[in-house]
């Protein structure tokens, strides 16, 4: 992995090109709890860009991976994210680029979009539907389950679920938990409609975490929802049906 410096912060990154040695680059940007290796390497996404002749770029977030961890909330609000995915772009001489975040790498990306539209070209929401807008529940239990010492005795059910993540991925917990206080900031519906370019939005139809694709996609002037078919939100990122169609949306519109 590379690294390149922002914001007090050390971020940790993956360049690949095509074979061909040169494609239109594409800025993976992953979820809570997880990493670029996670989200992007272990299900297939930069083998399946890469050898569709893209450029798949893919940082670990602030706090995740191998990038640099902070306790403070105040690190991890959606726009100050969303910097670390632009200033990366400009570490790398790239004007502008498809974006594709997956859950809350997908909010991140509307941040991103919305803040600097030039470096934009396509947006592609996995994970997250209208609870960008309206909120995915209450993710207070899930900040107390990453610390509690006993994860035998977390009760709640999505709580549990994440602490089970964390530990698997190797998180740090307790800058996850840091995290998971302020990353969740909402998008109006006005603000979201400012979005001009093509998105594309796929969510799993088991997935009781993300929200409508389609009630997202009717707030925006040019956007697609597409249904990723029996599966939750952890698994939907890799399937292959929703992999064939983010191949055939990046075909579609091409970077001008």
């Amino acid at each position: 992995m590379q690294t390149f410096s922002h914001d007090g912060f050390e971020i940790a990154f993956i360049d690949r090109e095509p074979a061909s040695g040169s494609g239109e680059p594409v800025l993976l940007i992953h979820g809570f709890a997880s990493s670029h290796h996670v989200n992007w390497v272990a299900p297939g996404w930069v083998k399946t860009l890469t050898e569709a002749s893209y450029r798949a770029i893919a940082l670990d977030n602030r706090g995740h991976g191998r990038s640099t961890k902070s306790y403070d909330p105040a690190d991890y609000t959606p726009d100050v994210m969303a910097e670390d995915a632009a200033a990366l772009l400009d570490h790398l001489g790239i004007g502008k680029a498809h974006v594709f975040g997956y859950s809350m790498g997908a909010r991140l990306s509307t941040f991103l979009a919305l803040a600097h539209p030039e470096k934009v070209a396509t947006l592609i929401l996995g994970g997250l539907g209208y609870g960008m807008v309206d909120g995915v529940g209450d993710w207070d239990p899930i900040a107390e389950a990453l610390v509690a010492p006993d994860p035998e005795a977390i009760s709640h059910p999505r709580g549990r679920m994440f602490r089970t993540f964390a530990d698997q991925t190797k998180s740090d917990r307790e800058a996850l938990a840091a995290c998971i206080e302020t990353s969740r900031e909402l998008v109006a519906e006005d603000e979201i409609g400012r979005i001009r370019q093509p998105v594309l939005i796929g969510v799993g139809t088991k997935d009781d975490i993300a929200g409508s694709a389609q009630k997202l996609a009717a707030l925006l002037p040019d956007a697609e929802a597409f249904d990723i078919e029996g599966r939750d939100h952890m698994l939907a990122v890799g399937d292959r049906s929703w992999k064939a169609k983010v191949l055939e949306f990046l075909k579609d519109h091409p970077i001008t």
